[in-house]
């Protein structure tokens, strides 16, 4: 367990701007930063980074929460691993006291695999650079693809011994369980229980997570059998999905912001070459077609994207199905094509990095004329396949949200595949339609089975519940004043000399929460007041408990602030809760007192109605009319407190 006096350090370092920027894009919007929601897919920014404040909130999902918060969120670190990746971020050494067993255990399955994978990478980089097998086959294999010793070293390229046990026996040798090898896919098991390499005999690529922890490998055989498979990748993990990996982002999401675009290639070697070039902002697809999790994570920080293909005519048609989902996404798309027989890999070695960028400007063209060309060529005069092309390429640019961006596209491609403009313009409209009737359907389909949206109100909620949702509100609001002004000096008459939070807490000593988080939150705050400490937002911002952590955001965070030209443009006041403190507080915790009070009036209604003698009927009457007249006190105070 990491000290609190080195927590304290963490989050006195963190720039939760600094931290979240490495992952979102953000732009300056007043005292904030917005951007698009890193765990949706979004195209008006919801993603809203308060500095002043310490908090991130993503309308979107609901998510918010401090640096630490976010790292648990989108990169599913527990705890302590969001807290130690800062800790390296900022330099700062990370001082532990020993956990006990069955709380560490919780946390050690995924941190295992990380371990292990992290050791298969030192392994493999240590045989390749130091071993004689390493050095004659492997090394000699990189060196003679073009590749420095300080590219080998960043992308800590690796060599896995022709042996079958040798990485395998090695790690269980130095204590790592069979059941992590297994798991992260380096080891396979047997028949018979035992276990052996599976990369054996190749060279290493391994794979990196969106902040630079080994997560997999691609090992890429260096024989001539074509038996034996050219590349083998890492199997689904824990860890490691695949759809949701870029090869190479770790090293070029800082060049990708930079330069607001992502050239994307196929393959390792594709990345490496150009990357080593000094092109850093290049990333592969890890072997598998362009996902829509791909493409969300290039989005993060550019919406341009500049394909970068191979000269094979066959492998370009067969990947160009699948980029509609880049222009769906609304990014922007460009594509450059090599000369035949070449890839990025092989023209950045054999051109220099001035004549590839050269190449890429003056060669890129935006994916939907690019793609009309490269199909008109295989049509030829053939009216039919013409049709079918033009029918293809509409359907490409019905993809694109922004209709201005489309109106373009159908004005360029009308006189390149020499047709009328209008009768593009209503098979495009046909095709929006189609898809809205079916978005609708589909919509009306998930409403009839699950109900109206959570937004909608439903008419048949019954009043408990919605009793319970008022009741919750009130008891958040408590929350909200508490983490506002709880550290505010009290200045009304009457009252002095004491704190807003202490004072609220005090008054509060009768009252039972019933919402689990908030009556969590202030038994934490009544105990810090207890213990003689005044906890400000911070306090929970940084709590371990998720729940106080959502809750706090929750109330702090807010999507709307009002203009500070408002009142010069529209004449028109808005109250401020601030300049009359007394009314906004006493209000909260009598408003809350009183439905506390109106909720006994019921019961005790009910019991009325139940009782069987005259004896209990008396007790509860009398119970009840002393009830009322607290309501009535409390309901006369409100009203002069408010009026006041």
């Amino acid at each position: 367990m990491i000290i609190k006096s080195t927590i304290d350090r963490i989050m006195e370092a963190t720039d939760i701007v600094e931290v979240i920027g490495e992952f979102v894009q953000l732009k300056k919007r007043g005292a904030n930063y917005v951007g698009l929601s890193p765990f949706a897919n979004e195209r008006t920014p919801s993603f809203t980074v308060s500095p002043a404040k310490g908090i991130f909130k993503d309308f979107s999902t609901g998510k918010g929460g401090s640096a630490v918060t976010f790292l648990m969120e989108l990169e599913k670190f527990s705890y302590p691993e969001a807290l130690k990746w800062l800790a390296k971020k900022y330099g700062i050494e990370v001082e532990e006291t020993v956990e006990a067993p069955e709380n560490r255990e919780e946390d050690q399955r995924r941190e295992s695999l990380m371990i292990v994978t992290a050791f298969a990478a030192k392994f493999f980089h240590e045989s390749l650079l130091y071993t004689d097998e390493g050095k004659s086959i492997g090394l000699s294999y990189f060196k003679e693809r073009g590749f420095s010793t300080e590219t080998i070293k960043k992308f800590e390229l690796g060599y896995s011994p022709d042996q079958w046990e040798a990485f395998t026996g090695t790690a269980i040798k130095e204590g790592y369980q069979q059941q992590f090898l297994e798991e992260s896919g380096l080891s396979v098991k047997r028949d018979n229980g035992t276990l052996y390499d599976r990369y054996r005999g190749r060279v290493m690529f391994p794979i990196h997570s969106f902040t630079g922890r080994v997560i997999a490998f691609g090992g890429r055989t260096l024989k001539k059998d074509k038996n034996v498979p050219k590349y083998v990748n890492s199997p689904e993990s824990e860890i490691y999905h695949k759809s949701n990996v870029l090869y190479g982002l770790y090293f070029a999401k800082k060049a990708i912001r930079e330069e607001d675009n992502c050239y994307l290639v196929e393959g390792y070697a594709d990345v490496l070459s150009v990357h080593q070039a000094g092109i850093e902002n290049v990333v592969a697809s890890s072997g598998t077609s362009l996902t829509s999790e791909q493409i969300r994570l290039i989005s993060r920080f550019t919406q341009n994207i500049t394909i970068l293909y191979d000269g094979d005519a066959a492998g370009i048609k067969a990947s160009l199905r699948g980029l509609d989902m880049i222009l769906e996404a609304g990014l922007n798309v460009k594509v450059v094509s090599f000369p035949d027989g070449h890839d990025p890999d092989s023209y950045v070695r054999l051109v220099g990095t001035n004549a590839f960028k050269k190449h890429i400007e003056e060669s890129k063209k935006d994916f939907i004329l690019y793609k009309a060309n490269l199909l008109l060529k295989d049509a030829g005069n053939d009216p039919i396949k013409k049709a079918e092309i033009i029918r293809e390429i509409v359907e490409s640019i019905a993809k694109i949200p922004d209709s201005i961006k489309a109106s373009v596209f159908i004005k360029e491609c009308s006189y390149l595949l020499q047709i009328d403009e209008r009768s593009l313009l209503s098979e495009l409209n046909k095709m929006r339609q189609a898809k809205a009737k079916k978005d609708g359907q589909q919509q009306q389909n998930q409403n009839s089975r699950f109900g109206p949206p959570p937004d909608e109100p439903n008419f048949f909620d019954e009043p408990e519940v919605k009793e319970a949702k008022d009741e919750s509100s009130q008891e958040k609001e408590i929350i909200r004043l508490l983490l506002l002004y709880g550290n505010k000096m009290i200045d009304w008459d009457g009252i002095a000399n004491t704190y807003i939070g202490p004072f609220m807490i005090a008054e509060l000593g009768d009252v039972t929460f019933e919402h689990d988080t908030c009556k969590m939150f202030t038994e934490i705050y009544r105990q810090e007041v207890e213990n003689g400490v005044l906890p400000d937002e911070t306090h929970f911002i940084h709590h371990k408990d998720k729940g106080i952590v959502d809750l706090t955001v929750t109330m702090l965070a807010t999507k709307y602030t009002l203009s500070e030209n408002w009142y010069e443009m529209h004449k028109i006041l808005v109250n401020d809760e601030q300049s009359n403190m007394k009314a906004t507080i006493l209000g909260a915790i009598f408003h809350l007192k009183k439905h506390k009070v109106g909720k006994i009036l019921d019961n005790l209604r009910n019991e009325l109605q139940k009782a069987d003698t005259e004896a209990d009927q008396e007790i509860l009457l009398n119970q009840y009319i002393r009830m009322k007249k607290v309501e009535k006190t409390i309901s006369d105070f409100l009203g002069s407190v408010i009026i006041k």
